[in-house]
């Protein structure tokens, strides 16, 4: 017993079996058919022995919406009957020999008369996704002879505007999601991007460099979200289409001031810098201690430099020939919308700086031989300051003055005294410092001074006597 859609699946084939033998019949044209032949004033149409028979199989075909196609139906001993072309799907007879039925002008058919196996082509121009499906070739015997070929629209992807988001804007601190849709045959799949390269950020916990998703959900966004982001719709039938979907983020400004002290000698100039962020781009200004703005003037330049991101910014005050009145607290502030902030600059006197030329070092080599010879006095020279050897100094000079090191071999080695009185008991190793000249001798002159002075001393009383 046949089921309800059997039933209604033989009603469509004998229905369109009739439908198909009844147009076959009106474009007969029997006077001009090779089968037919007249007999007493009278027309007998032959009867063929052989029935017609398909003599190849009708190839399945893909093709991308908006080309042509066309499908071969090859056909022998045809005889008299008639070949026709329909359409499954939409149950639609399309051709019936050399002509076409259906009222869509980009069908067409067409045969070769001249092969031996007759092939009717059917002729579908501008493919559109609507022609995909199954086509019958029958031919329109008793029992109606039929096969199939199957077209396949494919068609590149279409984003859908309509059900796609477009640029938004939210607050700091909320979620956001976005949604992309695409129409195309095979359904298209969805991947998101981030038009500068960066990473998406999901949430605290999950970045990702790409996501196969239709819809984008971002999770407690802040700045870092802020950016174009990529909808790309894909298929594997090129091209692949994108959308570009800009993502704002609103927050008031955040102020970061670098030098909060800055010391600067008069006439000198000075630039003070501020680091913003803000979103709506902030209103910009400089202000002294009394709230007055500062304005452009040979006195002041002020200037905003656009950073990277977007929201960033550098905010500049130079002000030239620095004098007293010049100095205090300065203010740089910035306001948007979404709220405004400010920073404080304390300008202070300081020293000039000083250029000082390096030290001059300079190492002399002296040496130093004393003999004195007098009636009853013999002094032999001092060890050291005699002729036993040079004797090392260093002498320092630089603007402020001229200072000396002593740097000598022998003394603080030993010991170093008179061969003679020395009632004092002076150690002639140590020396002495003559700050009133700035230079201090070396262990060697002081040594024949002081041996002179008592010669001096003693030579008045010798002749005395």
């Amino acid at each position: 017993m046949l089921g309800y859609s059997d039933t209604i699946v033989t009603t469509f084939f004998a229905t369109l079996g009739c439908l198909f033998a009844f147009v076959a019949a009106l474009t007969t044209d029997v006077g001009n058919d090779g089968n037919a032949v007249s007999v007493g004033g009278s027309t007998l149409n032959n009867v063929i022995s052989e029935d017609p028979e398909f003599t190849d199989v009708i190839e399945n075909i893909t093709v991308p919406a908006g080309r042509n196609v066309k499908l071969a139906c090859s056909v022998k001993n045809l005889g008299s009957y008639k070949v026709a072309w329909m359409h499954f799907e939409q149950s639609a007879i399309l051709t019936v020999h050399n002509h076409v039925i259906t009222r869509n002008p980009r069908i067409s058919v067409t045969h070769d008369k001249h092969d031996k196996h007759r092939t009717w082509f059917l002729h579908i121009n501008n493919v559109q996704e609507e022609d995909k499906g199954r086509y019958m070739c029958q031919i329109n015997t008793v029992t109606a002879k039929t096969q199939y070929g199957f077209v396949k629209v494919v068609v590149p992807p279409n984003i859908d505007d309509a059900l796609t988001s477009s640029d938004v804007i939210v607050r700091e601190g909320d979620n956001v999601t976005l949604r992309c849709k695409a129409k195309g045959s095979p359904e298209p799949s969805i991947k998101w991007k981030r038009d500068d390269g960066n990473r998406i950020v999901i949430n605290k916990t999950l970045e990702v460099t790409d996501l196969e998703t239709d819809s984008l959900e971002l999770e407690r966004i802040s700045r870092l979200h802020m950016g174009a982001y990529l909808c790309i719709a894909s298929n594997g039938v090129p091209p692949s289409v994108s959308k570009r979907i800009k993502v704002s983020v609103d927050f008031s400004p955040m102020v970061w001031i670098p030098h909060q002290l800055v010391g600067i000698p008069i006439s000198f100039n000075i630039t003070l810098e501020c680091f913003i962020e803000a979103n709506p781009t902030s209103l910009n200004y400089w202000t002294r201690e009394n709230e007055q703005m500062i304005t452009e003037s040979s006195k002041y330049k002020t200037e905003t430099i656009p950073g990277h991101p977007s929201y960033k910014a550098t905010m500049r005050l130079t002000i030239t020939n620095v004098q007293a009145s010049d100095y205090g607290n300065y203010k740089c502030v910035a306001k948007n919308p979404r709220g405004d902030m400010d920073g404080n600059i304390k300008l202070y006197m300081s020293n000039p700086p000083t250029t000082q030329p390096p030290p001059t070092t300079t190492t002399l080599r002296r040496t130093t031989t004393t003999t004195v010879n007098t009636d009853g006095y013999n002094h032999t020279p001092l060890n050291g300051i005699g002729g036993e050897g040079p004797t090392n100094s260093v002498i320092v000079i630089d603007k402020l003055g001229i200072k000396y090191q002593s740097n000598l071999n022998e003394i603080g080695k030993s010991e170093q005294k008179l061969t003679g009185s020395n009632p004092k008991g002076y150690d002639w190793s140590k020396g002495k410092d003559n700050g009133s000249l700035g230079l201090l001798l070396d262990q060697g002159s002081q040594v024949t001074c002081w041996l002179l002075a008592l010669l001096s001393l003693m030579l008045p009383n010798r002749f005395h006597e």
